[in-house]
Parts: structure tokens; C-alpha cells; sequence
């Protein structure tokens, strides 16, 4: 497995949507369905979807061509995206992304990156050197969803 890290497209979004979508929905989870179906009921489309990923450096990693995940970092160090296919999960390939984006947020001068961390993600941004802020419940239309705040202090222009 080759696989290779790039800034994002906007040609690329559907495909992230794609992405997004079968990470939440065919991956383990600590989440149940209808909670998975709450929080992302259907790959995201259209303006909205365009403008919110247009807004952040959005970093993919593909094999032949293919997205198999991407992470996003706005201006304010905040990782709002970060997903991976589950066929691809465990095999290094968030790592891969993170770093970029950890790179990324040095070059800017960023003293902090921050992320709402899901149950299911939480051990791999601890893995890189987050910590746990707080927990905390948010409704996603009538479900309720555990998640953790999340932080990594950086040394900035390192």
C-alpha cells in the first residue's frame, strides 16, 4: 500500500464526503447506528459543504488516486475533519495526516491545535500527543453524543 499525502481540491470534496460518511457509518463504533445516522445521515453536498472545507487547509491521503481519509485545520489551529476508511484505519494513515497538519499549524506560529475528539477517536489524537480537556454531551438532532475536547500544545516555528 502506497500511499500519498496532498492539499485537497475543491474537486476533491464529494470524494471526502464519501470518505466522511463510510468512516462514520462502516467503521467500529462506540456510537449506535441511530446516532451514526443522526450525525452524518447522508455524504454532504453542495455550497455549504464546499465553502465550510474551502474555509480550512484540508490535507487527503490517497492510494492509486483513491481518498482513503483527510483532516482539516482552520486559520485558529482547530482540527474540524479528521477521517480515515475503516479498511485503512490502523495502518498509520491518520498519523500521516496529522503530521502534516501539525506542520502546518508550526509554520504559522500556532502555539495550540485543538479538536472535539469523537469516542471513536479519541485513543488516535491521544496517540499523537493530545490531551483530554473535558468530556462533554452536544445533540445532534435528537441524539446525544459523548465527545472530548481536545489539545496539543506546540513548540511554534519549530
Amino acid at each position: 500500500m502506497e500511499i500519498r499525502i496532498r492539499p485537497a481540491l475543491p474537486s476533491d470534496f464529494d470524494h471526502l464526503a464519501d470518505v466522511m460518511f463510510h468512516a462514520v457509518h462502516d467503521a467500529k463504533s462506540r456510537y449506535t447506528k441511530s446516532q451514526r445516522l443522526a450525525w452524518v445521515p447522508e455524504p454532504r453536498r453542495g455550497k455549504v459543504w464546499a465553502k465550510r472545507l474551502g474555509d480550512q487547509v484540508v490535507i487527503l491521503a490517497e492510494e492509486k488516486r483513491r481518498p482513503v481519509g483527510f483532516i482539516s485545520l482552520t486559520n485558529e489551529g482547530y482540527i474540524d475533519f479528521a477521517y480515515v476508511l475503516p479498511l485503512f484505519q490502523g495502518q498509520g494513515v491518520f498519523r500521516k495526516l496529522y503530521f502534516e497538519v501539525e506542520a502546518l499549524a508550526k509554520s504559522r506560529k500556532l502555539d495550540l491545535v485543538w479538536v472535539h475528539a469523537s469516542l471513536n477517536a479519541e485513543s488516535a489524537f491521544r496517540s499523537v500527543g493530545f490531551v483530554v480537556r473535558c468530556q462533554e454531551s452536544v445533540a445532534i438532532g435528537n441524539e446525544m453524543f459523548d465527545r472530548f475536547v481536545m489539545e496539543k500544545q506546540l513548540a511554534a516555528g519549530i
